[in-house]
């Protein structure tokens, strides 16, 4: 009994250390198998890359373990309740707030995307050509962003009477103008004015506005005067000197409105060149074969006969000059009565009294470019008169 109280505790001491070395490797196999039973998993948040063991089940469970929470507009690459398996990447991508103001309506928005144009595109925000946007598609997407958008419209730009359709986003007429390149002159009118603002109803119209200077010449008549000459028989007249018109530059203002004239100015007058008097000379001398412009029956000496081809005219006709006077400087417009017949002077001279068939005493005072051979024209006192003569052959007697 006293050797087996001996032995006991040397029996208990060798048999403790292979039950602890069991135990021991019992516990080591156990956190080995444990620890190369975890799956390798990774994941990404918003480009932050984090690798790890894990025993979790679920998506949730990783995101849970790494304190990760995803919010609903969060963009997550897996459901949360997908099985975890061994090399397994998961991706989120946290949602940034940003503030979109269209025409001063603000509204907030969620997204996951990269880019201002991305973000459009995937609200379906339409933006056109003509369309303000305060950012470039291509800017980034960031936390509190704001995009500001001014949808264009169109107004009427009236310059000049030249119409056309302009887009714009707001602002003032003078922020339209410059746009397009417009400039006013000092005296151009413009409505509405440069710093009304611009909406959809406003209509521009700018009127131009010029001054210039226009010059017109235009002719002076000459005047007549008329001097006795005892050399010549009393009631004829001799035209001394033919007399010229002269010329008189008219300077007027005038002012244009989109080059239509709406009003004129007389400013200056500028003599360019001077009438020269018409001179006739007026006979005094009295005999027996004068008279005044007409021919009485006692004068009726005939000393030959003609047959004549007669036609009729009046001082104001187309082709008369219209002063009324006579080749001899008799005035017809003044003496409308007068029996005048215009003749060839080759055939009968000027100064000839007359008898015609039909129109009575006469002289011969006057020529006419068609009046050639044994042609006469004889005067009446209206171009009515003259009309209904028509044309006639008639006797003319040459008196002495």
């Amino acid at each position: 009994m006293k050797i087996i109280s001996k032995l006991l505790p040397a029996f208990k001491t060798k048999l403790v250390i292979p039950i602890l070395s069991i135990i021991a490797l019992v516990a080591f196999v156990s956190f080995t198998t444990y620890q190369v039973t975890k799956a390798q998993i990774t994941v990404t948040e918003d480009g932050e890359v984090s690798a790890i063991r894990t025993h979790a089940d679920t998506v949730e469970d990783v995101l849970n373990e790494l304190d990760i929470e995803v919010e609903d507009h969060d963009k997550l690459s897996h459901p949360k309740d997908e099985l975890i398996t061994s090399g397994m990447k998961i991706d989120l991508i946290k949602a940034n707030e940003i503030i979109v103001s269209i025409n001063d309506e603000d509204k907030t928005y969620f997204t996951t995307t990269e880019t201002v144009g991305a973000f459009l595109d995937e609200q379906k925000i339409e933006v056109s050509d003509h369309d303000e946007v305060s950012l470039n598609r291509d800017h980034k997407i960031e936390a509190g962003l704001s995009i500001e958008i001014k949808e264009a419209y169109q107004v009427m730009l009236n310059d000049g009477g030249e119409e056309k359709q302009v887009w714009v986003t707001g602002g003032t007429v003078a922020d339209l103008l410059k746009s397009e390149n417009v400039s006013l002159g000092d005296l151009d009118r413009l409505e509405p004015k440069e710093s009304d603002r611009l909406s959809e109803a406003t209509n521009i119209t700018i009127t131009r506005v010029e001054k210039v200077t226009d010059i017109v010449e235009e002719t002076k008549d000459y005047s007549i005067v008329k001097k006795n000459d005892s050399s010549l028989a009393k009631g004829t007249e001799k035209v001394v000197s033919s007399g010229k018109e002269g010329i008189i530059a008219k300077h007027y203002e005038v002012v244009l409105e989109n080059g239509k004239e709406v009003s004129r100015e007389l400013i200056k007058e500028e003599v360019k060149k001077e009438s020269e008097q018409r001179v006739v000379a007026v006979g005094t001398k009295v005999n027996q074969n004068t008279g005044v412009n007409t021919v009485s029956r006692g004068d009726d000496t005939v000393a030959r006969t003609l047959t004549m081809h007669a036609t009729a005219y009046n001082w104001n006709c187309a082709s008369c000059d219209g002063r009324g006077l006579t080749r001899t400087g008799i005035n017809l417009k003044a003496n409308p009565n007068l029996k005048i017949v215009a003749v060839d002077p080759s055939v009968i001279p000027l100064g000839t009294k007359l008898w015609v068939e039909g129109y009575g005493y006469a002289t011969a005072n006057d020529t006419g470019g068609a009046i050639k051979g044994n042609r006469i024209d004889v005067h009446l006192p209206t171009l009515a008169e003259a009309y209904r003569y028509g044309r006639k052959t008639v006797q003319v007697r040459i008196l002495e």
